[in-house]
């Protein structure tokens, strides 16, 4: 720790703490521009200069190391007469349009010039012009360079964070210009972090542009709907209705990134595809009708087919509550297991339960990702969770993490990595059992009762004829700490059960070898982890208990009121075999469009068509809506609150920012009245109510209250129950 005096008041800060980041812990505020708090010092805006006793000039406080016994002064009056000509130097040149400027009202510069800048400016010279119009650089974003200071934060947040390089500079001086190549963003995201860091308007978002004033909208902080990375944002509403997604500084997994799906991709809640009212299908047409309507005939059509199997299946988009409910409603009111939460593969949970009781890991990302290596297993990660990508990257350039990569797949990352491994597609189990045989290879570093690992997992495997994954395990062998990233991708091949077996032969060796493990899967839905702790599963009650597990079974039966069945239900996959047979009496779908996702959409059709009943509970029109027997209307994202729990294991509230459309009810209401019309009562079912029978039921959330969700979140916990020790031959 070194001692700094800042304006006459002293406090210690670690060594290498900058001048800028002690006089923020004494709340001082010093202006800047081109400061980011993730980026390395720059240093060129120059409205950071501060005294230093014993310097003889003005030092930027943003790149100065904090030495013992510094003496720094921020509030001066040279300093003051510096920071007012910075201001009349950039306002020579810049447009004074703020009545027209998306930026007026937030603008950096503004409060700059108010704070510290002169009330009459030195230039009369006609100011510089580059571009007469705004200059289209994409879909999304619009530029004006005329407005532009500078700063550089949109290319080296571009670069160096999310690795696009869209954007660069020309010519030199006064004359510089920030441009994307070839007037265009050719390599773009899209992801809009160039907007958000644009501290004037000169980077907008076109969708935003000329809508709204910031002083005019409502903003809500919730939670991104899309991947499981679960990023925090802010959705900003003009009189009810949906204008744009900003993010949280320094707030969430992704502190103030986001990508194109987060910022630009809600705009989906105004859609006009909306279900308006309830619908049943009268002379093969689907019709509106009232909701008593819709329920007098939905009880009709539910007792005609009550002695026959019926099934549920519910999107990992859903906040738990809603998840939690409709496993609830499928085992009490309708007497069966045979529930799902993924229509996009066939979930192999008898070899992925173990995986996640035993080695799965509920902490932050950005903590995981400090330990020495990371191996990213299958996926494309720039694809599937961007701002994952973007905190990789950040790892593997400033923290020096050893970043390796084994994917069929290649992705931008590549370029950050230790080592990659490059498998053919569905080749991730050979190329791990390639990774065993590595450190086999080394088996004078392992434990005598894994030294034969390479002889019980089938040997060198001939994914690939490379070294890569020598170097690979000699880079595991080498560090410390592992962290494995495992993407989802990996649960939808149909060698998905040979890859699990092979990742947790890799855990168990790593776990043995004493390493700090930690080990996360890359979601590509909002909440898949919040859907397996709810129990929306064939094979899992709620807290990822077996079905077969009496004990478990009786607790939650006490808790409900109601019985059970004891016997394990079926995946989607096999349901729809079932509907394809005519053997499948009621098929009760919420939230999700198997007829989009599925990868056999002429094999959905058919078995959708074959099932007696059809319930589609959805806020839009999908295709699998459209083959509905009868559809009920429900709440959007943005329409009701709740809880997600991303990758991390994190729950985060998701607020309501709009109200509901038409005579769409929210899904916990909707699932009341099917029950009642089996004449079952489903109790609690208030939102905060539900979450507190989570909290009681659910070991993970056992002791979590909303309040104590917080600004950030709050983890679950889950005990670990490593394997039983036994390694997989691969398949032949």
């Amino acid at each position: 720790m070194v001692r700094v005096t800042i304006d006459e008041r002293t406090l210690e800060v670690e060594a290498g703490s900058t001048v800028l980041q002690a006089a923020e812990c004494l709340g001082i505020d010093i202006p800047t521009f081109c400061y980011l708090k993730r980026l390395p010092a720059l240093a060129s805006c120059r409205m950071c200069l501060v005294e230093i006793e014993g310097q003889r000039r003005l030092q930027p406080s943003c790149a100065t190391a904090v030495t013992d016994g510094m003496v720094v002064r921020t509030n001066t009056k040279l300093i003051d007469e510096t920071r007012s000509s910075m201001l009349d130097m950039l306002l020579a040149n810049h447009p004074l349009d703020c009545p027209i400027c998306d930026k007026g009202g937030e603008c950096e510069l503004q409060d700059m010039v108010m704070a510290y800048g002169p009330r009459t400016s030195r230039f009369h010279d006609a100011k510089r012009v580059f571009h007469s119009e705004d200059i289209r650089l994409s879909p999304v974003i619009i530029m004006n360079v005329n407005r532009c200071i500078q700063c550089q934060r949109c290319v080296r947040m571009c670069e160096e964070v999310v690795g696009a390089v869209a954007l660069g500079t020309v010519e030199k001086g006064m004359d510089t210009a920030v441009t994307g190549f070839e007037g265009s963003l050719a390599s773009c995201d899209q992801c809009g972090n160039c907007v958000e860091v644009c501290p004037v308007g000169a980077l907008m978002s076109f969708p935003y542009r000329y809508k709204a004033r910031p002083w005019d909208l409502v903003e809500t902080d919730t939670v991104c709907p899309h991947c499981g990375t679960g990023c925090q944002l802010t959705v900003g509403t003009r009189k009810g209705e949906f204008m744009r997604v900003r993010s949280k500084v320094e707030h969430g997994v992704n502190r103030e990134t986001l990508c194109v799906r987060g910022r630009f991709g809600l705009d989906f809640v105004g859609s006009r595809d909306r279900i308006k009212r309830p619908m049943i299908r009268r002379d093969g047409v689907q019709v509106p009708v009232s909701w008593d309507e819709a329920g007098d005939y939905l009880r009709r059509r539910l007792s005609a087919v009550a002695s026959k199997a019926a099934g549920g299946l519910a999107s990992p988009r859903l906040p738990n509550e809603v998840l939690y409910q409709f496993q609830k409603l499928m085992r009490t009111a309708f007497r069966t297991n045979n529930i799902d939460c993924s229509s996009r593969w066939s979930t192999p949970f008898d070899a992925l339960g173990p995986l996640v009781a035993g080695f799965y890991t509920r902490a932050p990302l950005e903590e995981v990702i400090g330990n020495d290596c990371v191996l990213v297993v299958g996926g494309n990660v720039t694809d599937e969770n961007p701002v994952t990508e973007y905190l990789l990257r950040d790892g593997a350039r400033r923290r020096k993490t050893r970043l390796l990569m084994l994917s069929a797949r290649p992705s931008r990352l590549d370029a950050d990595a230790h080592v990659v491994v490059r498998v053919p597609p569905g080749g991730e189990a050979q190329g791990l059992a390639a990774v065993m045989s590595g450190l086999g290879a080394a088996g004078q570093a392992l434990p005598g009762d894994v030294t034969d690992i390479s002889a019980t997992t089938g040997g060198r495997a001939a994914a690939t004829d490379s070294d890569d994954p020598d170097r690979l395990a000699t880079a595991l062998l080498e560090g410390r700490s592992v962290t494995v990233l495992v993407s989802a991708d990996l649960l939808r091949s149909p060698l998905a059960r040979a890859t699990l077996q092979q990742l947790g032969n890799l855990l168990q060796v790593l776990r043995a070898l004493g390493k700090g493990l930690a080990m996360q899967f890359l979601f590509d839905r909002a909440n898949q982890l919040g859907a397996w702790d709810m129990g929306v599963l064939p094979t899992a009650l709620p807290g990822l208990r077996a079905v077969a597990d009496d004990a478990a079974r009786a607790a939650l039966e006490r808790a409900w009121g109601a019985e059970i069945p004891s016997e394990p239900g079926l995946d989607f996959d096999a349901m729809l075999e079932l509907c394809d047979r005519k053997r499948m009496g009621a098929l009760y779908i919420a939230g999700s469009d198997p007829m989009m996702s599925y990868p056999d959409r002429g094999f959905v059709q058919r078995a959708l068509r074959a099932v007696d009943l059809l319930i589609v509970q959805d806020a839009f029109l999908t295709d699998t809506a459209g083959l509905a027997d009868v559809v009920l209307p429900a709440t959007s994202y943005g329409e009701e609150s709740g809880t997600l729990t991303n990758n991390e294991g994190r729950t985060q509230k998701v607020r309501k920012f709009r109200e509901s459309a038409h005579e769409a009810r929210d899904n916990l209401a909707i699932f009341d009245f099917v029950a009642a019309l089996r004449g079952q009562a489903l109790r609690p079912s208030i939102q905060g109510e539900v979450f507190g029978e989570i909290a009681r039921l659910v070991p993970a959330y056992q002791g979590l209250t909303r309040d104590e969700l917080g600004a950030d979140g709050a983890f679950t916990k889950a005990a670990l129950a490593p394997p039983v020790g036994e390694f997989f031959a691969l398949p032949p």
